[in-house]
């Protein structure tokens, strides 16, 4: 006599039973029949599997063409996934960056979609240069004579020093020795590009006179790092590019300004700090001058290198330039973003970045207080929903003691022993888009100067109900 067990793993239907079931075919007609077999396999197993663990019947074909249904759909979503970012921090390194300008955006499909005249001359019918594409605009938006670009302001830094001063010494004062995200070290680069590191000055002081004793026949270049990502303050003293680019004239080593982040117009303009902009380093006398496109530029991931028509065409030659090249899709968004830098009047308006960078308090309050119903309702009883004031941040190492007034969505436990606050941001992280926000002084904040479609939060915000249990 067979066991209970043995009966109802019995009445588990086939894979081609499954198969035929609507959900089934569905599957098939989507993903292909081996896609679907595995699937459908694979549930069969957690089926099987739940039985012995005592679970009621059997389930259906159509159940388990269900469950594989679902398990393809869920293998098939994209691991780069969109999120809303509520964190506060602009430019958040670990959510991409900036958002690009729908002119960038465009461009970059345009290039996907169609053949593109990337490395070919169509006056002349002859190969051309792919950095022609934007070597003119980032001259005229510079005042540099010339420029090139790979593919982040590492490989940039890297590429010059490794052109200008394999072998050779670079001279850097000991307080710019910067460590940027993910452990990579200032030493390290200039190790890897072949170079000799030549520390002057001290943690927090370092003088002219540092840097001019160390200069000798085995100097290849004066490296000034702006330290974007941090601040020393007290009893402090560093050498400016004008004494810098002096002592280079002087002694003829050229002299390289690592500008880090990096950008095109004075953001004093709009309502921000002022962080040194390119055309200001090449006016003050930097034979190159290296910066990000992602950062406070606003566009994609990109280093740019501009300065000496000389140097540049020196980097051009370099073997790891090609090895450090930017692609057709990259280059065409570059190219959109930094058009709009020629009508700097409209440029919040139309670059995420600087809009979101500039966006009033008010404004964004009165945002927080549209979508607060919303939020009160989905967070269910557990917990209590207002809008408090909060500091934003720009984010990836720019301007680190600059914040700008913001509001943000507060949730807090209703009970002292109430639902964790971990469990809490775990379910916005949950939701279908997933909402990114931060747990600070016992409460779980929603920043949110960078929302921007209401409505979008506001119908995601509907499968947290089931998600939390309210």
């Amino acid at each position: 006599m067979p066991t209970p067990e043995a009966a109802l793993l019995r009445r588990l239907p086939s894979v081609d039973e499954v198969l035929r079931s609507e959900p089934g075919r569905a599957a098939s007609e989507r993903f292909g029949r081996s896609a679907a077999v595995a699937a459908t396999r694979l549930s069969l197993a957690e089926a099987r599997a739940a039985l012995k663990a005592g679970a009621g019947e059997a389930p259906a074909p159509p159940a388990i063409g269900t469950a594989a249904l679902a398990r393809l759909d869920a293998d098939r979503a994209p691991n780069l996934r969109a999120v809303l970012n509520l964190t506060g921090t602009v430019l958040h390194t670990n959510l991409g960056r900036a958002v690009l300008a729908e002119a960038a955006v465009e461009a970059a499909v345009l290039a996907m979609r169609e053949a593109v005249a990337l490395e070919f001359d169509t006056a002349t019918g002859k190969r051309g240069e792919r950095d022609d594409l934007v070597r003119g605009l980032l001259a005229e938006l510079t005042g540099a004579e010339d420029a090139t670009l790979v593919n982040n302001n590492a490989a940039a830094l890297m590429l010059v020093l490794n052109a200008l001063c394999e072998g050779r010494e670079a001279v850097v004062s000991r307080g710019e020795l910067i460590e940027i995200g993910g452990s990579f070290r200032l030493p390290d680069i200039m190790a890897r590009s072949g170079v000799r590191l030549r520390e002057v000055g001290t943690t927090n002081r370092t003088h002219p006179r540092d840097y001019r004793d160390a200069v000798c026949g085995e100097t290849g270049l004066l490296l000034k790092v702006h330290t974007s990502n941090y601040r020393v303050q007290g009893f402090t003293a560093e050498v400016g590019p004008r004494d810098l680019a002096a002592l280079s004239r002087e002694t003829g080593v050229p002299f390289v300004n690592d500008l880090g982040s990096g950008t095109l117009v004075d953001l004093a303009r709009f309502g921000l700090a002022h962080e040194p902009t390119v055309a200001e380093a090449v006016a003050e006398g930097a034979d190159l001058v290296t910066f990000s496109g992602d950062k406070l530029l606003g566009g994609p991931q990109a280093g740019f290198v501009v300065g000496r028509r000389d140097l540049v065409a020196r980097i051009n030659r370099n073997p790891m330039k090609r090895a450090m090249r930017v692609d057709k899709i990259r280059l065409a968004a570059i190219e959109a973003t930094l058009r709009l830098y020629r009508d700097p009047d409209r440029l919040a308006e139309r670059l995420p970045t600087l809009r979101s960078l500039a966006r009033p308090e008010p404004e964004i309050r009165a945002a927080a207080g549209r979508v607060l119903p919303a939020l009160r309702a989905a967070a269910g009883p557990g917990f209590s929903a207002d809008i408090a004031a909060c500091a934003s941040q720009i984010g990836s190492g720019a301007l680190p003691l600059s914040t700008l007034p913001s509001a943000a969505l507060r949730l807090r436990p209703v009970q002292r022993k109430g639902p964790p606050l971990q469990d809490l941001a775990a379910a916005f992280r949950a939701l279908p888009m997933p909402v990114i926000g931060r747990i600070e002084d016992d409460a779980f904040w929603l920043d949110c100067r960078c929302l921007t479609d209401e409505g979008a939060f506001v119908a995601n915000l509907s499968a947290l109900i089931v998600e939390t249990g309210a």
